[in-house]
Order: C-alpha cells, then sequence, then structure tokens
C-alpha cells in the first residue's frame, strides 16, 4: 500500500511545519520502519505532499502516524481551513 497525503501550509510558518514533518517522519520510520518523503507543488509552494511507500501493515502504520501527529501538534500547522487528505493506491 502507498499512502499520498496533501494539505496546505501557511507559508509564514513553513519552516516550523517543515520541522514538524521531518520529526514525525523520523519517528515513523523508527516505529515501523517506513520512510516518508515530503514534497511541495511546483506551482503552489503552500501545498505539500507526504508519500509513504511499501506499507505492508496498514492497520499498524495508519495507527503510528496518527499517535505521532497529535503527539507533535500537527493539527496547529496547517494552512487556514485545510487538513490532511489521504490517497490510498495498491499495486495491480
Amino acid at each position: 500500500m502507498n499512502y499520498y497525503i496533501y494539505y496546505r501550509v501557511a507559508l509564514s510558518e513553513a519552516a516550523r511545519v517543515r520541522a514538524v514533518v521531518d520529526e514525525v517522519q523520523s519517528a515513523l520510520a523508527r516505529d515501523t520502519g517506513i520512510q516518508g518523503s515530503l514534497l511541495r507543488r511546483d506551482d503552489d509552494p503552500s501545498t505539500w505532499m507526504e508519500i509513504y511507500e511499501a506499507v505492508a501493515d496498514p492497520n499498524r502504520f495508519e495507527a503510528a502516524l496518527e499517535r505521532l501527529l497529535a503527539q507533535h501538534r500537527f493539527d496547529a500547522c496547517m494552512g487556514p481551513d485545510s487538513r490532511r487528505h489521504t490517497e490510498r493506491f495498491t499495486l495491480f
């Protein structure tokens, strides 16, 4: 399973948000073995996407991600009226 999670951030808070995402992704890699990547939309730098690939245990991964997001208070980092959108894809 591959996860694509996108959201908007306030550009004035980009450095702080990046630090939080880095902390969450580092802890997630330690907890689950899944190393995420972070992308920024080319034509809209306020739109970011996290990618997590080859997730073998989606339930464990999602629980760990939610716990870490809450622990690092990620919701406080997002842009106004933004929320995380999660898309899940599998190979066929």
